[in-house]
């Protein structure tokens, strides 16, 4: 296994990002400490063996990112995340699980997740998604990634799905809007999308902040699945 760990994002004022444990093995538990304490801009700062003491460690705790099971005794990391979101809304919460079912991921993403990663997944890509759902970046595994387009492109169906409708709410977005939203879908960061338009990458997070504004949603990943919904971003 690769021990060559991405460097560190910058932090603000160098603080360290705060990470609450949650997962009812506690073997899981103590390697994920180990790994993460090994880095030198993240913390554990407490660890939990079930959903309502995720909740409650969330809120005594304030964490930054919270690694959340899924599958937990007394409450599951779906109710758990819906509830922790309510009294910690700046709170990133990524599901670490070993299921990656349809009937797992969109209720969780529904609930709030910024993440939903496999346990599976390499350490050095787990301590990156971390530090970049810390920045504001959903995080999704790959595996995930391939259902949730699967499901919009037609596939496979979204349950209960409340995207908001297309005619109104596209009308409110600016041409450049709609071809940032149509980028995002494809998957581009903002690095390439400021390259494919010939902007700069501030122009393009202005151009994110206000079409996720103007549509209702709470990230890219949610604006992505709202575009390949109704057909934007298919085709290049």
């Amino acid at each position: 296994m690769s021990q060559d760990i991405p460097q560190p994002l910058p932090t603000t004022n160098n603080k360290k990002i705060g990470v609450l444990l949650v997962d009812d093995h506690t073997v899981v538990r103590q390697g994920l400490r180990m790994f993460i304490e090994m880095q030198k801009d993240m913390e554990v700062i407490g660890e939990g063996s079930n959903g309502i003491e995720a909740v409650e460690l969330a809120f005594r705790l304030d964490p930054d990112v919270i690694l959340l099971d899924l599958l937990m005794p007394q409450m599951d990391g779906v109710e758990a995340t819906r509830k922790i979101l309510q009294n910690n809304p700046h709170s990133r919460v990524l599901i670490l699980t070993s299921f990656g079912e349809d009937d797992k991921i969109f209720p969780a993403i529904r609930a709030g997740a910024h993440g939903y990663l496999l346990k599976d997944i390499q350490p050095r890509d787990l301590v990156q998604a971390i530090r970049e759902s810390f920045q504001g970046k959903p995080q999704l595994h790959p595996d995930v990634a391939r259902r949730l387009m699967m499901a919009v492109s037609g596939d496979a169906p979204i349950k209960e799905s409340k995207l908001p409708s297309l005619p109104t709410e596209l009308q409110g977005l600016t041409e450049r809007e709609r071809e940032v939203l149509e980028q995002i879908a494809r998957g581009l960061t903002n690095h390439e999308i400021a390259e494919k338009m010939v902007i700069s990458e501030k122009t393009v997070k202005t151009h994110v902040s206000n079409l996720l504004d103007k549509l209702g949603l709470e990230d890219r990943t949610r604006a992505a699945i709202w575009a390949l919904k109704h057909g934007l971003g298919s085709k290049d």
